[in-house]
């Protein structure tokens, strides 16, 4: 069973929502300090952002397969494709993030690696977009 701000719109959007602009604003800084070359901060605004994709999404994501969307499912079947999309797109934010973590193993911390970043939030934006459009009313 899921918690209750799971299942209610307006909470579920704040969980979205202070997720998304904690990853925002720290990609902003990322992108600052490669722009400025600070290779002091860089590797630890880096591990600071995988830190919370990790502990904030990622454990949003499963909290959600493992209630909310179960929940949803049997309360209607028709939402099995939708469902099935958004474990699709926690698959390639799990997936992006492992490439990031490869980077940071590597101490490859590059253009590419920031565009990464940069696509861990256009996924969870389009993520929470079709969730909150799909699943509640």
């Amino acid at each position: 069973m899921s918690g209750p701000s799971l299942r209610k719109q307006h909470s579920h959007h704040a969980i979205h929502d202070g997720i998304y602009v904690e990853a925002r604003d720290l990609t902003k800084i990322l992108k600052q300090l490669f722009k400025e070359n600070n290779q002091d901060k860089i590797k630890e605004v880096c591990e600071a952002l995988t830190e919370h994709w990790e502990q904030r999404t990622l454990a949003h994501a499963q909290s959600e397969e493992e209630g909310f969307f179960v929940e949803k499912l049997k309360e209607q079947p028709e939402l099995q494709e939708t469902i099935i999309k958004l474990k699709r797109d926690h698959q390639l934010l799990e997936l992006i993030l492992e490439k990031i973590k490869d980077h940071l193993q590597k101490e490859e911390i590059s253009e590419e690696t920031i565009r990464y970043f940069e696509a861990l939030l256009v996924v969870f934006e389009i993520h929470n977009q079709e969730e909150e459009t799909h699943l509640f009313e």
